[in-house]
Formats: C-alpha cells, structure tokens, sequence
C-alpha cells in the first residue's frame, strides 16, 4: 500500500500502511496493540517533532522577517512552510495514532488529516523540484535572471497546486471504518478499491509522481549543472576566452555556495525517503512479507523518513552564516532577559561567573 500512511501495529503481522483493502481472515485477526516497535516509533517521532519545530520555526523567523528579499528567499519559504506542515501534521498525528491503535476521529477529520498528510508530502518534494529548476536556471543562464523571481513564483504556484490537487483523492477513498465483530475501528481505504489492481494502480500512482518524478528532475538538473560546471573549468584550463565571451566571469563563489546548499537537501530528502519507498513497493508486489518482516524494520525506516524534515535547517545553517547568527542573538536576548528578572545579587553573580 502507499507507503505515506501506516496502520498501527498488529499482534500478527507487520503494520500494512492505511491505503491496503488487505485484511486477514476475522478468525485469524487479532486486535492490535501498542507494541514495543510502536513506543520506540512514538519517542523518536516525538524527540523529532521538538527539534523540528524548533528548528524550522528559527529558519522561518531568520528567512522570513530577519533578512531582506533575495532571489532564493521566496523558495526557502515555502521549503520551511512545506517542512512545518510535515511537522505539525504528519508527526501529531502518526504518534498519537500508534498510541490509541485505532481511530477515534470520525469520519471527518479521517478524511481531513489524511488529504493533509499526502498534501504535505506532495508539497515538500514539489518545492525541492521548483529549487532544483531555480539553480539549473541561475547556473547555466546567469543573464537571464531578470525574471527569476516572477518565473519562481509561477512554479511555486503550480507546486503548490498540483500537490493541492494530486492529494485531494484521499478526501473520497479514505473513510472510519468499522469491525463490528471486533469492536474496532480505524481510518482506511477498505472497501474504496473492488480490484485489488486498482489499489496498486493509486500506489503506484503516488510513488511515482511523489518520488520518481521528482527524483529525475532533480537529478537531470543537477547533472546538466555539473556538466556545465565541468565544461567551463575544461575551458579555463585550456585557456579559452569562453566565459568572458558570455559577459561572465567565473561563477560567483556565493552562487556555488547555494548551488552546494541545495545538492545537499536534496541529497538529504532522496537518503531519508528512499529505503521507505523501496519497502512499500516489496510490499505491494510480495504482500505475504508483511507476515515474515520484523515490524521494528517498518518503524524504523518511517521515523528515518521524518529526518528529512529536521535536515533542512541544519543544512541552511550550516552555509548560511546569517542564520547562525540570528539564532545566537536570539539566545542572547534570552539570556539577558532571564538576568533582568534575577534579584540585583543574583544578575551580579551572574555576571562576574560570565567575566
């Protein structure tokens, strides 16, 4: 099943993500539970769910309010913005669902969170795509970026868009469900597909264009940016006049600096997410593994996967020195605040330990 949803764990088999219509035998179906694998999902999710919000709240501010405009501004927004929805929906909800094991939301709301989950996917590789178009533009045609910011808002609009639409599926397929027999219910696809190669057909569907799609893009871009790159330094050392010809020097160190910025989340967002994908696709063609594979194995690449939202600030730190720099004032201020509220004897012990 698609592998950006997942049931909670079971007594008898390893969790199938939430678009399977599979459902073993009632006899043989036992209730699930809140296993050991689940708690070590939830206190790593939950540990992630603090650092990611911290972390990209502090790169919303230093981007958003703290710096002026700049062409790679407006694409870092909607970055962090796609980070914080990951953040503050798909994490919440994924731990407190391990925790209760089945549904306890309604019909609404199991429509609501589950369009939003895939949305925030959708919309988080969708603006790596728009980022890897941007540097592929600035890169191999640095004259032409007088309309880098209108043509960068386009694509984030379609971005934007598509993952809006690609994502509003799961409004109609997904619905609370419930095992009288069991007294039991969860939010799942049961019943949404009549041919099990029509569920596989929607899976197949989603990887392809949440993560295949936008993996090749980002891989001929940033292919043709180092050919480019390897070119003009053939160029240079053969003494040629090529790039002084164009009206362009060499390229700006700042530009190779984002350039390596960029190559790095999207690096970061292709090692977190691909073992999970290649296990729901084992999953969609073997089936009968869900029965044979550890359910740790299933948790642990989930919570792998969630990294990626926790990478993207470390990564804007550590080449951006500006926002290295807004998080230590900030920390100073923090600290000057909690002195003043010091009686006066404590604030000058304080500050004699500083000297």
């Amino acid at each position: 099943a698609n592998m950006s949803y997942n049931c909670p764990p079971t007594r008898t088999v390893a969790p199938p993500a939430l678009h399977s219509t599979w459902t073993p035998p009632l006899a043989a179906w036992e209730a699930p539970t809140f296993t050991r694998a689940a708690q070590f999902r939830v206190g790593a999710t939950s540990v992630l769910f603090v650092f990611a919000a911290c972390s990209n709240l502090a790169l919303l501010a230093s981007v958003g309010l703290r710096r002026p405009p700049s062409h790679l501004r407006p694409l870092m927004l909607s970055l962090v913005s796609a980070d914080l929805m990951m953040t503050f929906v798909v994490m919440p909800l994924d731990a407190v669902w391990n925790v209760t094991v089945q549904w306890y939301g309604g019909d609404a709301l199991c429509k609501l969170l589950c369009f939003l989950k895939l949305f925030a996917m959708y919309a988080s590789a969708f603006i790596l795509v728009v980022i890897s178009l941007d540097r592929h533009h600035v890169i191999l045609q640095p004259l032409n970026s007088i309309n880098a910011h209108r043509r960068n808002r386009q694509m984030l609009l379609v971005a934007w868009t598509l993952s809006l639409l690609l994502a509003s599926p799961q409004l109609f397929i997904f619905r609370a469900v419930r095992m009288e027999a069991a007294d039991f219910t969860q939010c799942a696809t049961h019943g949404s597909f009549s041919r099990r190669w029509q569920e596989t057909l929607y899976n197949m569907f989603h990887f392809i264009t949440l993560y295949v799609v936008p993996l090749l893009v980002m891989s001929c871009c940033y292919s043709r940016i180092l050919l480019h790159i390897h070119l003009q330094h053939l160029r240079d050392k053969a003494g040629e006049s090529y790039l002084r010809r164009s009206g362009t020097d060499i390229i700006p160190k700042a530009r190779l600096k984002t350039l390596r910025m960029t190559v790095v989340i999207v690096l970061s967002f292709v090692v977190c997410w691909t073992p999970y994908y290649l296990l729901g696709i084992w999953y969609w063609f073997q089936p009968d593994m869900l029965r044979v594979t550890p359910e740790y194995v299933h948790h642990v690449l989930f919570v792998f996967g969630n990294l990626n939202t926790c990478c993207d600030p470390l990564v804007y730190g550590f080449y951006t020195p500006s926002f290295r720099a807004d998080l230590a004032a900030c920390f100073r201020q923090k600290r000057i605040k909690a002195s003043a509220r010091l009686p006066p004897q404590h604030a000058g012990d304080e500050h004699t330990n500083q000297g």
